[in-house]
């Protein structure tokens, strides 16, 4: 794959027809070892995020073991990994993905009704009836806080019910765990600290010994519209609320990052083929890796990269349209870009490494990318520490 200084040095070289997804690996290595060195357990990649086999492997050099995958066709790639421990978190799955998963070595499973928790015990049983390795995880619901996208109305048990799903899996699980989401892009720690006060109160009322304990994923990146707590509150929010639990020193913890160790990793470029007035109509949009700019209110951050511009040039809020003919392929942003800009320029939008090439699709004959790698640095980033010691780092050897 080409590997270009920036995308600007990208536009320089060559003006691509199609939009570009650019990869910055090394952003997504970074924000794997920043979470190695501040979570005390098991980090498990939230494939679904970006099953991109560069920032996969950038991950995976890093040292990810672990990954939170939904779907049999994500436990089917992911099992390709050397070593790769697979952690099949979909709280509601089919039998036949159930069976499939535990011929292919998965052991551990989430749940969150007594049906499903049967389903898994009918499709994993040996000949006498029972499986002895299971690592089951109940998923609880807990209340969402600052959370961009709030998960708690899909999934989760809580109350009277989650108490005797604990019992009961307890009798059947050869290590039982508990385990929650805050929705994704949390942008305060509150979250946290809400999910393990009523994690406390489920296990004293339960009684049960806990084994494992995954505090799921939400952990947040940077927007042009949303500015989260530092990382490091985070974890201590999470650590200080593991100390209040009734378990044993022991318990082995899990976390299951997806955002936060990918958004930075990849930008779109894309190019302006017409403009109106505030209104930007570029090569690809809501079809494409700007479906949470266009139904998620994601602001991403963005700027020109086919010109140079002087430092004090009059900035403008532009909205996007993307290039198919319906109109909600539309990104109300407002994205701040020069307001020189014109057709024929080319925009780099960042942080798009999450959930952007994963909900991309070929809606009206567009979607299809090139891509690329880019060497430096993302336009935000939750990783300022980490980048300004990479500032002084090797050269790299570029494609010009």
């Amino acid at each position: 794959m080409e590997r270009y200084r920036s995308a600007a040095a990208l536009i320089a070289a060559r003006r691509p027809d199609k939009p570009v997804l650019a990869l910055r690996p090394h952003a997504a290595g970074r924000a794997a070892r920043w979470f190695a060195r501040n979570f005390e357990g098991d980090i498990a990649y939230a494939y679904k995020a970006n099953s991109s086999v560069f920032l996969i492997g950038a991950l995976y050099g890093a040292g990810i073991r672990h990954f939170d995958v939904a779907s049999l066709p994500e436990i089917e790639d992911a099992a390709t990994i050397p070593d790769a421990e697979l952690h099949f978190m979909h709280p509601v799955k089919a039998r036949s993905a159930i069976r499939r998963a535990y011929q292919l070595g998965v052991r551990s499973f989430s749940l969150d009704s007594e049906d499903e928790l049967q389903k898994i015990i009918d499709e994993t049983s040996g000949p006498d009836g029972s499986a002895r390795d299971l690592q089951l995880y109940v998923r609880v619901a807990v209340p969402a806080i600052n959370s961009l996208i709030p998960l708690e109305h899909k999934f989760g048990i809580a109350g009277e019910p989650a108490t005797r799903l604990l019992v009961k899996t307890r009798q059947v699980a050869a290590e039982l765990g508990i385990t929650f989401h805050v929705g994704s892009q949390t942008t305060t720690p509150d979250a946290y600290v809400h999910a393990l006060k009523a994690v406390r109160e489920l296990i004293v009322h339960a009684g049960v010994v806990l084994d494992r304990l995954d505090v799921g994923g939400g952990f947040p990146s940077r927007y042009a519209n949303s500015e989260p707590a530092p990382m490091d509150a985070f974890m201590k929010a999470i650590r200080e609320g593991i100390e209040q639990l009734p378990v044993r020193e022991d318990v082995r913890l899990m976390c299951e990052p997806g955002r936060s160790l990918v958004s930075e990793a990849e930008s779109l470029i894309v190019r302006v083929d017409a403009r109106r007035g505030r209104h930007l109509y570029i090569n690809d949009g809501a079809y494409g890796t700007l479906f949470d700019a266009a139904h998620l209110g994601f602001v991403y951050p963005s700027r020109l990269v086919s010109r140079a511009v002087d430092a004090d040039a009059s900035m403008s809020a532009f909205e996007l349209w993307g290039p198919t003919c319906d109109s909600i392929d539309h990104m109300p942003g407002p994205f701040l870009l020069p307001a020189c800009i014109a057709e024929g320029d080319y925009i780099e939008i960042g942080n798009v490494g999450a959930y952007g090439r994963a909900l991309a699709g070929h809606f009206n004959g567009y979607g299809t990318y090139e891509e690329v790698i880019l060497l430096d640095e993302p336009q935000m980033t939750m990783y300022e520490a980490e980048v300004a010691q990479a500032a002084g780092g090797s050269v790299h050897k570029l494609r010009q």
